[in-house]
């Protein structure tokens, strides 16, 4: 058990623990705006396609309903501007973060061969090399990598932690770089419905990929656009060459979604009203908050999507977590995305509007 447990970083957000205390400690309480999980209510509809489907004695399939299948096919052409594809383009997941942690070992990676992801990024990446015995390597540019040996090419675009959205052109050109070298290339598109300042696009675009979806995938999740984190529904789309030994080895290894979240995805993804709502609210609490970190001093960079605040004060990134700890707020250090966060934290929108007005007050006073 332990050689496996000894292949993972020390859990970071641990650290966090005596700061919390000390928010936590507020006459006023805490506004904890260190993790990006939904706090408002699932709508509805979602729920009572999840209550509809509660008899559901049976096992699931892998590959997913038919009719989820086809809610995931007709979002990606309505949403994304995906062209013909099939349900051997799609195939369910288990919430995103458990396809970015087991993906590489699924593809059989191991030693020598190498994953890159981006210098700032979500550990899971880091995590799923590891988990692999693969090895890794981070990125400005990934088309200044080198090509030997890389096997599975992580873009994140909205960017968790930064926000950063990458252009057309520039997905465009990876895409191309990626398939001359012969590398997979996975996109990490989870935030890509909330774009603010910029208007995300998927890497499964016919003008990005060609019309093509040869050499890629994009992963895309339920949870921050349907309010579906406790749901863990999720899907990855793109080339059937690589989704169709991923699905036989997924049925293999029982990693299926349950029933009644199979029929909640399905009311999710055919409904793009509850999206706008929630997009309104996280717009309004993004938009006073921002006013409020750039009053208090702070300067903030990318930013331009996601649910997330990328902000500096010039300093360590642990002495601006306990600066605002003890203004009875909670955000997370830059340094557990990378060493190049160091000196900033990323401060998530996902409070209610009450706390959210808190933090703005008390950044202002």
């Amino acid at each position: 058990m332990s050689a496996v447990s000894d292949r993972l970083p020390t859990f970071p957000w641990d650290k966090l623990e005596p700061y919390k205390k000390t928010a936590a400690a507020h006459p006023d309480g805490i506004v904890d705006l260190s993790v990006g999980t939904p706090v408002d209510p699932v709508p509805e509809l979602i729920q009572k396609a999840l209550v509809d489907a509660a008899d559901s004695p049976g096992y699931p399939t892998v590959w997913g309903t038919p009719a989820l299948r086809d809610a995931i096919t007709g979002w990606l052409e309505r949403r994304l501007g995906a062209r013909e594809v099939t349900h051997r383009h799609v195939l369910p997941i288990v919430g995103s973060k458990e396809l970015v942690a087991w993906l590489p070992t699924q593809l059989g990676l191991g030693p020598g061969d190498k994953v890159a992801y981006p210098r700032l990024a979500y550990p899971t990446y880091e995590v799923g090399a590891r988990l692999a015995r693969a090895d890794y390597e981070v990125y400005d540019d990934p088309r200044k990598l080198d090509p030997a040996n890389l096997k599975l090419l992580w873009l994140n675009s909205p960017s968790n932690p930064t926000g950063k959205v990458l252009s057309k052109d520039e997905l465009t050109g990876i895409v191309a770089w990626a398939r001359e070298h012969g590398v997979l290339l996975v996109s990490d598109e989870c935030y890509l419905e909330l774009g603010w300042e910029a208007d995300p696009v998927s890497v499964l675009h016919p003008d990005v990929n060609g019309g093509s979806y040869d050499g890629i995938l994009a992963v895309h999740s339920l949870s921050k656009r349907s309010n579906l984190a406790g749901y863990r529904a999720a899907f990855v789309a793109g080339d059937p060459a690589v989704l169709g030994p991923l699905l036989e080895i997924r049925k293999h290894g029982g990693m299926m979604t349950s029933a009644p979240t199979q029929a909640a995805a399905v009311a999710a993804l055919g409904d793009d009203e509850h999206v706008h709502v929630q997009r309104e609210r996280y717009a309004a609490r993004r938009t006073l908050l921002r006013e409020a970190l750039l009053h208090h001093g702070f300067r903030i960079e990318h930013s331009e999507a996601s649910l997330y605040l990328w902000a500096t004060r010039d300093e360590s990134c642990w002495t601006t977590v306990s600066h605002l700890a003890d203004l009875g707020i909670l955000v997370a250090p830059g340094d557990f995305y990378g060493e190049a966060g160091k000196n900033f934290v990323r401060v998530a929108f996902t409070a209610t509007d009450e706390r959210v007005r808190t933090a703005a007050a008390r950044l202002t006073r």
